[in-house]
């Protein structure tokens, strides 16, 4: 009797150590699906993989539901990877649903060679009237920067769906041509509340608020991504008051706010130093369990130190389990801009010790607690590793940050010639730092340069006179007092009594 090979011997041994189940696509596709529907990603898929991998014969189905699963957890180049392995498998061929999900990751991956010969393969199969592989190209062509193509695809199609013409949109809104959109829109034969959200998130990052305000305004239904896209475009755009009244619309017509949702919000309420609100906030947050991931994390931190409860914004901070470098920036700044110069410092330090490079935000914040502190040479050393160290250029920000080290130190001379050798023109904010160090310091003649730029650029702001007033007062020059009097008269310049905001609508969650 013949006695088998080892190798026959192994497969047959290690064939039959597996489940049954192994053996039968239905109910290995049934689980596949289950894994992927019940565990995050980035837990399902290395599991689903292993699973995979372990198949002797998997059909059709099961490449395809990897293929996308891939897709959908943005690894498009594991995507193609796969339809190329699968070609090598005798008995399975692919489906119109296998290439279109190939085309997509073709765009995503931006390959166009592949794509075109995915595209040319499916013409040759003659799945080129197919509705999913005709979507699938409109989204590739367009990512690829192809446009017209992308707009010809639609154009020529029999009987475009809507998720079609949702698509173009999408595509449209991505590269910014809003008026294109527009006209997409117009021409639709009909639109959902897909389309109706795609355009005002389109508007509302170009920051044409009035424009996405008006399609809101028309929409007959409204979703969490309505409501959000408004909110985040009223925040971004500083109408911070208008985006906490429609966060209280929002509650009234009883949609649930999330996390993106939550992000703006508070961003509204640091900007307008709306700490109650801000507390509510975050007490619905922890209310209703919701995840305090990196971002909300870090617009909690900064909504407090902006509304200047710096205890909490640190609490928050401390209790991050990752905080990235916005996170430390905003923390570092928050403890700066309310005093903390050391403390601020320190944070910096531990963020550098934990190897998380800084951006230009973060030096701004560390600028700022030298100048609070009087640290001039440390700041200038903070100054210089900006680009000598991190490769980071400076910013007017940053320049304005030193003339105000050297002004607090009454180091003018050397501001000055700071201010002269910038890449670039100085603004009204580094003047004004210039004016108010000479203030301090009595040095009557940089004050007098400072004032002139300053006025050139600023010649309607009340304050430029006064300050200058007050340091012509002090050095006694009294006809210069009244000639500044004179001029404010002149250009009808009046005291501007102070003024503050105040929450609005301090609405419950």
């Amino acid at each position: 009797m013949t006695q088998p090979s080892s190798t026959t011997s192994s497969k047959s041994t290690h064939s039959s150590s597996k489940p049954l189940y192994y053996r039968n696509n239905f109910v290995l596709a049934k689980l596949l699906r289950r894994i992927f529907s019940c565990s995050p990603s980035n837990i399902a898929l290395p599991y689903a993989r292993s699973l995979f991998d372990a198949i002797p014969s998997p059909d059709a189905f099961i490449w395809n539901t990897m293929i996308r699963a891939y897709l959908n957890s943005q690894n498009p180049h594991e995507s193609m990877s796969l339809f190329f392995r699968m070609q090598l498998q005798k008995g399975v061929f692919f489906d119109s649903f296998t290439l279109s999900l190939v085309l997509q990751a073709c765009g995503r991956s931006r390959d166009v060679q592949i794509g075109r010969t995915v595209h040319n393969k499916a013409l040759k199969v003659g799945f080129g009237s197919d509705l999913f592989l005709q979507t699938a190209l409109i989204e590739m062509y367009a990512k690829f920067g192809n446009l017209e193509i992308a707009r010809k695809i639609l154009d020529d199609m029999n009987d475009p769906d809507l998720v079609c013409y949702n698509v173009m949109l999408a595509e449209y809104v991505r590269v910014g041509e809003i008026n294109l959109a527009h006209d997409l829109f117009d021409r639709m034969p009909e639109r959902d509340l897909v389309s109706w959200n795609t355009m005002i998130h389109g508007y509302a990052s170009l920051g044409d608020v009035g424009a996405a305000k008006k399609l809101f305004d028309k929409t007959c239904e409204r979703d969490i991504v309505s409501w959000s896209s408004m909110i985040a475009a009223y925040a971004k755009s500083r109408q911070s008051n208008e985006a906490l009244m429609l966060f209280h619309e929002m509650q009234l017509a009883n949609v649930m706010p999330d996390k993106v949702t939550m992000v703006s919000v508070l961003s509204a309420c640091g900007d307008v130093g709306a700490l109650g609100m801000g507390k509510m906030v975050h007490e619905y947050i922890e209310r209703n369990r919701i995840e305090i991931d990196l971002k909300l994390g870090t617009s909690l931190v900064d909504m407090y130190a902006k509304c200047g409860d710096i205890d909490n914004s640190l609490k928050v901070f401390n209790r991050m389990d990752e905080r990235d470098v916005l996170a430390w920036s905003a923390i570092i700044m928050g403890l700066a801009n309310h005093g903390f110069g050391e403390l601020a410092l320190d944070q910096f330090a531990k963020m550098i010790s934990e190897e998380i490079k800084p951006n230009d935000i973060a030096f701004i914040g560390v600028l700022s607690a030298c100048s609070h502190i009087g640290l001039v040479d440390r700041g200038w050393a903070y100054f210089t590793s900006m680009s000598d160290v991190y490769g980071i250029t400076p910013k007017i920000e940053h320049y304005g940050c030193m003339v105000d080290i050297f002004g607090r130190a009454g180091q003018l001379r050397e501001a000055r010639e700071l201010i002269r050798s910038m890449p670039f023109t100085a603004d009204a904010i580094i003047w004004r730092a210039l004016l108010g160090a000479c203030r301090i310091y009595k040095n009557v003649e940089l004050a007098d340069e400072a004032i002139v730029n300053l006025l050139e650029l600023e010649p309607h702001v009340d304050g430029n006179y006064v300050l200058l007033s007050n340091i012509y007062s002090q050095s006694k020059n009294w006809d210069k007092v009244a000639n500044i009097r004179r001029m404010m008269k002149n250009v009808k310049i009046q005291k501007v009594p102070g003024s503050s905001s105040i929450e609005v609508n301090n609405c419950g969650l």
